[in-house]
């Protein structure tokens, strides 16, 4: 019997338990009906989409490849069905990996050891320079996927290979899940379950190992331009404040001071808010940058 099971306070425990794992499963990922077909079926649909087109050479426009990261439960094609095309309509060379995956656990991704998954973006970023013939790539990621790539930044010599980090409602100094996670403590084995099982969840967690040791060096790196975009309405990356970085390099903005009536929360600003991914040109694209405002969602 679990020890709050013997008290009268017991419903109110379990559904607070429901909700604090609930509320961790919900960390970044869309679990859209796309995500349905296998990596490898994903994969050759992206391609047929325009996107992970290995034969795609960068313009003079548009002088890098642009790596797309997804969130925590997403994968390579769900994260990114509406901003891929987007971005190669735009004259873009798009890329999109899967990262973080665990045995046994098809299509949902970004589950793994964060830092591993780190470690398989650079992999994916040297097959992109080599496929591509450029000597930098541009970053965009969502969730995990906009906070994971510092990691690579930081740590993995990344900086050295990357121009720009565009992230979308990252999760750069953690995540207090609505003051949730504070409540692990109060149930015995809850958090060492997600440790061992699902590594990826508990290294998001404000205070982990892995977000203490990802803050223990600056923000930002020497010559790499950040841009962090956030919403009011993020209930998963909390305070959504939280996710701001700190230096020269940097430009943090609130999707609801380019649109005010913009209501997407942490999902859907990185899966299909045309108002985002209009600041996402703008940020790859710093010289010929528009104003972004409601009227973006057309676009």
């Amino acid at each position: 019997m679990l020890p709050w099971t013997r008290t009268p306070r017991a419903p109110r425990a379990r559904r607070t338990l429901a909700a604090l794992l609930l509320a961790v499963a919900a960390l970044a990922g869309p679990a859209t009906a796309a995500a349905t077909a296998a990596p490898s079926a994903g994969e050759a649909a992206a391609t047929t989409s325009g996107w992970n087109d290995y034969s795609c050479k960068p313009s003079a426009a548009h002088p890098r490849p642009v790596v797309l990261v997804h969130g925590t439960f997403g994968n390579s094609v769900d994260n990114w069905l509406v901003l891929a095309p987007y971005l190669v309509v735009r004259g873009y060379c798009v890329f999109s990996l899967d990262y973080g995956q665990l045995p046994g656990v098809p299509v949902f991704n970004g589950l793994g050891p964060i830092d591993r998954s780190a470690a398989q973006l650079g992999t994916f970023v040297d097959k992109v320079l080599a496929a591509t013939g450029a000597s930098k790539a541009d970053l965009v990621g969502h969730s995990q996927g906009g906070m994971m790539p510092n990691y690579y930044l930081k740590f993995l010599g990344g900086a050295a290979k990357v121009n720009a980090l565009v992230a979308l409602a990252p999760d750069n100094h953690g995540t207090t899940l609505l003051g949730l996670t504070k409540l692990l403590p109060y149930f015995p084995g809850v958090e060492s379950l997600l440790t061992s099982a699902t590594p990826g969840l508990a290294d998001q967690v404000a205070g982990s190992p892995f977000v203490t040791k990802l803050n223990s060096l600056p923000d930002t790196v020497a010559g790499v331009k950040y841009t962090v975009i956030s919403t009011l309405y993020d209930e998963v990356v909390t305070p959504y404040r939280t996710q701001y970085l700190s230096g020269a390099n940097v430009r943090n903005v609130l999707l609801q001071d380019l649109c005010a009536v913009d209501v997407s929360e942490h999902v859907l600003i990185g899966t299909t808010d045309k108002i985002a991914f209009h600041e996402v040109a703008n940020a790859l694209d710093p010289a010929h940058a528009t104003t972004t405002d409601c009227t973006s969602a057309l676009s």
